[in-house]
């Protein structure tokens, strides 16, 4: 027996394909009479389809407006407003300001919703959410990015000679690496996982990282990125990012936490990629951008 709620996830599923259509088209393309699919969207959502579809279509106006350079009649012909004049006393209502006012100081895009269902840039929906994220999904998912990054810069540094990356890095970024190249960088970024595995476990490490080729680096960071993020979930689900651990790698040995130890290999690793994404952009590889881990984190894993 199909329930109300089915019938919505199945509304909220045709919604997301396209929010072009309309009302008539959405209860036909559902076998239901628009009168029923109102009703139980109604009743389920808090608030009718049509004015669902409404805000969605505002909501995503709104991104439109400060995401791209279009006209805001064009903006406002894609929200299904037959006139500017129409889509600007809308948007005013909804918003507090003219559309074009309002693109030169945005405030938020979502609106009061009692569905909590949203437009979800660049095209899709947002539902409300059943699960939270935890201290532990963040920290690993960022972990989870670092490692995954750090892979796809190593392969994007396989196309280059060895010229392009032993050549110096002009970048002053302090203190944190002397002579940089690419490979050097790449080379403390894995070796920075394998230091901490080793210090946590009170191991030695041999800072012997310069040099090293690709395909070593490569068979590493397979071997120290589990095994890491392994022991960092392990220290977080036991509580014990407090606790404390001495660091034989260090000269003299010095005492850290656990979650200091994760604060410190993820802020230095974010400064290190970003000096190894500057080199590549440099020459010529561009497709890794910024390596800014926002989507990857809210995407689920």
């Amino acid at each position: 027996m199909t329930t109300a709620a089915d019938t919505f996830a199945s509304f909220l599923a045709l919604l997301a394909e396209t929010l072009d259509l309309d009302g008539e088209e959405r209860a036909r393309r559902m076998h239901l009479s628009r009168f029923h699919l109102d009703r139980i969207v109604s009743a389920t959502a808090g608030e009718p389809p049509g004015r669902m579809r409404r805000r969605l279509l505002l909501e995503r106006a709104a991104y439109q407006l400060v995401v791209t350079d279009r006209q805001v009649v064009d903006v406002a012909m894609e929200a299904g407003f037959d006139s500017h004049e129409g889509f600007t006393r809308a948007f005013r209502r909804e918003y507090g300001a003219a559309p074009s006012r309002w693109r030169r100081h945005p405030t938020r895009m979502q609106l009061p919703a009692p569905s909590r269902v949203h437009f979800h840039p660049p095209g899709t929906l947002r539902l409300p959410t059943t699960t939270k994220v935890t201290p532990m999904d963040l920290m690993t998912r960022m972990i989870e990015h670092h490692l995954w990054l750090t892979g796809e810069m190593l392969d994007r540094a396989a196309r280059l000679t060895d010229d392009q990356l032993d050549a110096p890095i002009e970048m002053p970024i302090g203190t944190i690496d002397a002579d940089m190249s690419i490979r050097s960088v790449l080379g403390r970024l894995v070796g920075q996982l394998t230091q901490w595995n080793a210090a946590s476990s009170g191991r030695r490490y041999d800072w012997d990282e310069r040099g090293k080729g690709l395909v070593t680096l490569r068979r590493e960071l397979a071997e120290e990125g589990p095994a890491f993020l392994a022991q960092v979930r392990e220290t977080i689900e036991e509580g014990r990012l407090d606790d404390t651990f001495v660091d034989v790698t260090c000269e003299p040995p010095r005492v850290f936490t656990y979650g200091g130890m994760v604060a410190h290999v993820l802020t230095f690793a974010a400064v290190r990629r970003l000096v190894v994404l500057g080199a590549l952009e440099t020459a010529g590889i561009t497709d890794l951008d910024a390596g800014d881990p926002a989507q990857w984190v809210a995407t689920p894993s």
